[in-house]
């Protein structure tokens, strides 16, 4: 501020003089003196609040009490934004290059607060094994080590390893169509077997399906009401049987939800005239992750009451054959297990046995060594080893080997990121 008022000063001498470029220069040296005591009472006075904000002074002013005379022999100093002419050494400063700013201080820990940290999202995948004898029975007291999971065949670590009884999530989906009502009555009498199994934790709707699906109760937790959704089941007036678009919309209700999930499907699988076909429901079934199906069929034992009184033909058994195969897939494909009864007296026991196998399964959840977000099926088998590395012999209380059986999902459709 003060070059440019002594600037001005020199300029407006100079036109009132007249003088030659010697005699100016020598009077501007003189008034050097004077036209900074003029200069000074012309500043503006800081406001009042200066003292507060305390400003740094900028690094083109001199700094209070520095002699500011400059000796006119002395050249332009580097920092002088233009030729040292007749206005004086200094325009217009350039701008010094400023210093790189000091690194961001790291904020202080506040006591009592926790510590943030970036997440980042790594695939898991959780797989749950039920482990049962050639009758159907649960084998236990099998750990972490025993279980080996291969993923498309390579070898895969186990990061986390349970086998506790968790609340159940469950829909039960009837098929409830009017061709075989009294086969369906009978199964829904045996479902009270399974809902009368429920623990006060455990979730469960109700679901029938003909033409379209019904949601009969929603989940919930109270038994009564589970009792009072199968008890508002009455002879439906459509023969129709959309199978696959019951389930579907099941699978799509299911997949918003977190945790393991359950599909225990009574049903005879024959379906008419469903939007979708086996391949899309089977896209749909792959793509869905922690739901295990469980198929009950009875489409067997009307086929037999309907060829002992002459009612169906050879036809309409391949029918019924083609859904079982149907049933069967939905329930490997998903860990899950398909039981075909050819009695009503069987349902209970079965009704009984899900629920088992619900709540007796081993969690097994792993990191895959493949990370890949590409939406590619993979394939899964899940083995059981010795020590050594061997087949795992189980022996019953005699010693005797005891065969077994290992049910998982076939395999997973791995998350897909879009680049």
């Amino acid at each position: 501020m003060f070059f440019f008022q002594f600037a001005r000063k020199n300029r407006r001498i100079r036109s009132l003089l007249g003088l030659s470029l010697p005699l100016l220069w020598l009077s501007g040296v003189a008034l050097i003196g004077t036209g900074a005591a003029q200069a000074e009472p012309q500043q503006q006075q800081p406001p009042a609040n200066t003292q507060q904000q305390n400003p740094q002074p900028q690094p083109s002013q001199p700094p209070p009490g520095a002699n500011t005379q400059q000796k006119p022999s002395e050249a332009p100093p580097p920092e002088a934004g233009g030729p040292g002419n007749d206005v004086g050494p200094y325009v217009i400063p350039k701008k010094k290059e400023e210093p790189p700013p000091p690194p961001a201080e790291k904020p202080k820990k506040v006591e009592g607060m926790p510590d943030y940290s970036i997440n980042v999202e790594v695939p898991l995948v959780n797989l749950d094994v039920l482990v049962t004898t050639k009758n159907g029975q649960f084998v236990p007291g099998l750990k972490k080590d025993n279980f080996r999971v291969l993923e498309d065949g390579v070898a895969q670590p186990i990061s986390n390893f349970s086998q506790a009884e968790a609340p159940i999530t469950a829909v039960l989906l009837v098929e409830f169509a009017s061709t075989n009502y009294q086969f369906l009555y009978d199964a829904l009498n045996a479902s009270y077997t399974f809902a009368g199994g429920l623990k006060k934790e455990d979730w469960v709707a109700v679901v029938s399906y003909d033409m379209r699906p019904h949601i009969l109760v929603d989940f919930t937790q109270d038994k009564r009401a589970v009792y009072g959704a199968l008890n508002q089941l009455r002879i439906p007036g459509f023969s129709e049987r959309n199978v696959f678009d019951a389930l579907y919309d099941t699978l799509d209700r299911l997949d918003r939800l977190e945790g393991r999930k359950y599909i225990i499907l009574v049903s005879t699988g024959v379906d008419t005239f469903s939007k979708l076909n086996l391949d899309q429901i089977l896209k749909k079934v792959k793509s869905t992750r922690n739901v295990t199906i469980f198929s009950v069929g009875i489409g067997r034992a009307l086929v037999e009451w309907a060829e002992a009184h002459g009612y169906l033909g050879s036809l309409g058994s391949l029918n019924y054959l083609q859904a079982e195969n149907q049933l069967n897939t939905f329930s490997r494909m998903t860990g899950g297990r398909a039981y075909f009864p050819r009695f009503q007296g069987e349902l209970p026991e079965i009704f009984r046995d899900i629920a088992s196998d619900i709540r007796n399964e081993y969690n097994i959840a792993y990191h895959p060594t493949n990370a890949k977000l590409d939406g590619s099926y993979r394939k899964l088998k899940v083995e059981l080893v010795a020590p050594d590395g061997g087949p795992l012999k189980i022996k019953d209380q005699k010693g005797h080997d005891l065969k077994y059986q290992i049910i998982a999902r076939d395999g997973y459709t791995a998350k897909h990121t879009v680049e």
